[in-house]
This record gives structure tokens, C-alpha cells and sequence, in this order.
């Protein structure tokens, strides 16, 4: 559906994006995750055709962007963070108006507004000036707009920003219905919204793709912790030397040792250490899985950046 590769992105000096590829197969729920600033507003408008890349090629369902954006922007539905909206005017008035731009033909107008309209949860709403609905009403109708077309890909930008609790779950919903008939590519700064939500997440950051990964495979258990009740010379090097052991690294909790050990995908460490810790006379305090999330990879990435 989505294929990016070495997309590039600069404003004058500032690097906005940088050697930026991935892929996005039909049907998945894909977050863009990143600080503010992090890129995902400009890598989203070059997804939609509304800017241009420095370098790097993109396609969506089989069309390239630059080349073919109209062929590329029938397929997308966009709701922008600021969504586009006439407040003067009703919700069923600026529905009409999006068809007519939309190019949907007069004949299926009406079926296709209906349509928007039960999905997004505006039936009451029709006749209202959308400058007296609620943030999260609003938002409806931007995601109403956004599939007045029946597109294969909705493309959302920041979809719950100032929203309260009790809208940010009703979007939530709304999100998981369309997700039923569309590929979704949404950006957030809210590690919440992407665990509710995707079933997979890109983590953005200075402009770099650091992480891409299913949300269940974030749920690692191939990693282990041990403290010990007081200082031993030589765990590291022997922890290091244990089959499936990538890296180690040493640290203090509460001023006991504590040991960060990292293995491979396939590895089980718990046992091994254990067995290591008993046979070496360790005074061990704690040992445990070391379970990896999503706030744990980005709160990593941030700092390595």
C-alpha cells in the first residue's frame, strides 16, 4: 500500500528528514510515533503529494506521488491536524462541498454522505454550523471528509490533539471501525494512543526511522535483570560469556550491583544465569525477564539521540 525508500526533507539548513524508507502493507493499523518536531507532519504531507522530498521516492497503491498525485490522492483520505473547516457552515453543506471536490459523482452523493455520516457518528449533527460542535465533534466531521471517497488508506495527523478523555476514546472507536475497510497511517506524540490503537509502530526521530516493529514483538522477554546484595569481581565478563548473550551492562539500584543483560531473539537467559549465579556462589537479591515495551524503546531512543 505505502512503500517509502530514502526519502530526504530539508528547510534551508534544518534536516527535516533523512534516508527515510519503510513499507506499509494493506490492511495494517500503522502508528508514526515521534517528539514534536521529530518530522512526521512534513513526512506525512510528502506522502499525501503536498510537498515534495529533496530526495527518495514514494509510492502508494502503486502510483508514485510526484508523478502521479492525483492518481495517489483518489486512494488517500487526509484528516491534517488542523483540519480544513468552514465553520459558517453545516456539517451536511461542507459534506457536500467535500464530495463536489472530491469529484464523487452527483448520483452517489447522498449515499456516500449518509455513509460518512452514520460511521463518524454525525446523524444528529447534520444541519448544525460546525462552529458550534465540540473539538471532538469536529473531528468527526474532518474524518467524515476523509471518507466520503471510500479511500484504501486514511492518512491522520495527530487525530486526538486537544481533545479530553471521553473524546479521545470515542475517536479511539471511530478509528477502530474505519480500520475494518482501510489501511491507517496515523502520527502521534502519545505512546498510548499507538498501543490502543496499532498493530504496528515507526518511531520518528530528528528525522530517522529508529525503530519499526509490530507492537507484540515490543513485548520481548529475551533480555534479563540481576541484582546482586553486594559487589562480586568478575559477573560482567562471566555474564558475557553465556551462549545467547549479546551485551551486558553494569549499573546501580539503591546502591546494589545491578546488571543489564541482553541476549539474542531466541534466548532464554533467567535459567542459565540461575544456574551461573549457583555455581559461583553469587549473592543474588533479584532476577527476572527484563520486558521490553514501547515507552521503555522510546524512552532508549530518545536518549541515544
Amino acid at each position: 500500500m505505502i512503500d517509502v525508500h530514502g526519502v530526504s526533507k530539508a528547510y534551508g539548513t534544518i534536516r527535516a528528514l533523512s534516508d527515510v524508507s519503510f513499507t506499509i502493507e494493506e490492511g495494517e493499523i500503522v502508528g508514526l510515533l515521534g517528539p514534536n518536531g521529530a518530522g512526521k507532519t512534513t513526512l506525512i504531507k510528502i506522502l499525501t503529494g503536498y510537498l515534495q522530498p529533496d530526495e527518495g521516492q514514494v509510492t502508494i497503491a502503486g502510483f508514485d506521488v510526484l508523478t502521479q498525485t492525483q492518481d495517489v490522492q483518489a486512494h488517500i483520505g487526509y484528516l491534517p491536524e488542523n483540519a480544513p473547516l468552514y465553520p459558517e457552515l453545516s456539517v451536511q453543506a461542507y459534506l457536500k462541498l467535500m464530495a463536489d471536490l472530491r469529484r464523487v459523482p452527483p448520483a452517489e452523493q447522498n449515499e456516500r454522505i449518509a455513509r460518512a455520516v452514520y460511521a463518524t457518528g454525525l446523524t444528529d449533527r447534520l444541519t448544525q454550523p460546525i462552529g458550534q460542535l465540540s473539538k471532538g465533534y469536529r473531528q468527526r466531521v474532518g474524518l467524515a471528509q476523509a471518507i466520503l471517497h471510500r479511500p484504501k488508506l486514511l492518512i491522520l495527523d495527530e487525530p486526538t490533539v486537544g481533545l479530553d478523555p471521553t473524546q479521545i476514546v470515542e475517536i479511539r472507536r471511530l478509528i477502530r471501525r474505519l480500520a475494518q475497510h482501510a489501511t491507517i497511517l496515523f502520527s502521534t506524540h502519545i505512546l498510548s494512543e499507538v498501543e490502543a490503537l496499532c498493530d504496528r509502530v515507526l518511531i520518528l526521530m530528528n528525522g530517522q526511522v529508529r525503530a519499526d516493529a509490530r507492537i507484540s514483538e515490543l513485548a520481548t522477554t529475551h533480555n534479563a535483570i540481576l541484582v546482586l546484595n553486594q559487589e562480586v569481581a568478575g559477573v560482567r565478563d562471566a555474564l558475557a560469556r553465556l551462549d545467547g548473550v549479546v551485551a551486558v551492562e553494569r549499573d546501580s539500584q539503591n546502591g546494589y550491583p545491578f546488571y543489564r543483560v541482553r541476549g539474542r531473539e531466541d534466548a532464554d537467559l533467567c535459567p542459565a544465569i540461575y544456574r551461573l549465579a549457583a555455581d559461583q556462589g553469587w549473592p543474588v537479591r533479584e532476577l527476572r525477564n527484563d520486558v521490553q515495551t514501547l515507552e521503555s524503546v522510546f524512552n532508549q531512543l530518545a536518549v541515544a539521540a
